[in-house]
């Protein structure tokens, strides 16, 4: 029998996972779905996240720079939705890509960025 993978959940690190929990919550629509002030699992429709404390010291570096790409259909409405509670300005969607897509991306307060992508 052949391994069937099922899924993949990004892992963005964290300095404060409260602040985080709160900005993925008010901003982008997701929900707290289990952990602590060390680690938590968020959900949005189909999409997973989870988020995991570092101290940000040269032993635990926070990094940043994490890159996600969620992809969706229909995504007008969802950016719309972001607009209107000024996450990003109207001015961000790209539309017929050279590659193919229509998309948008934000940072959180970590520094990760976040695309949104519509394959066409």
């Amino acid at each position: 029998m052949k391994t069937e993978f099922l899924s993949t959940v990004p892992v963005l690190p964290s300095n404060d996972i409260e602040r985080d929990l709160i900005w993925y919550e008010e901003k982008l629509g997701f929900k707290k779905i289990f952990g602590d002030s060390m680690y938590v699992g968020i959900h949005y429709k189909t999409v997973w996240l989870h988020l995991q404390w570092h101290a940000d010291t040269e032993d635990d570096p926070l990094l940043g720079g994490s890159v996600v790409r969620i992809f969706v259909k229909n995504i007008d409405k969802y950016f719309n939705k972001l607009v209107a509670k000024g996450v990003v300005p109207k001015d961000k969607l790209r539309k017929n890509t050279p590659w193919g897509t229509h998309e948008f991306g934000l940072y959180d307060l970590n520094n990760n960025a976040i695309f949104f992508v519509e394959d066409l």
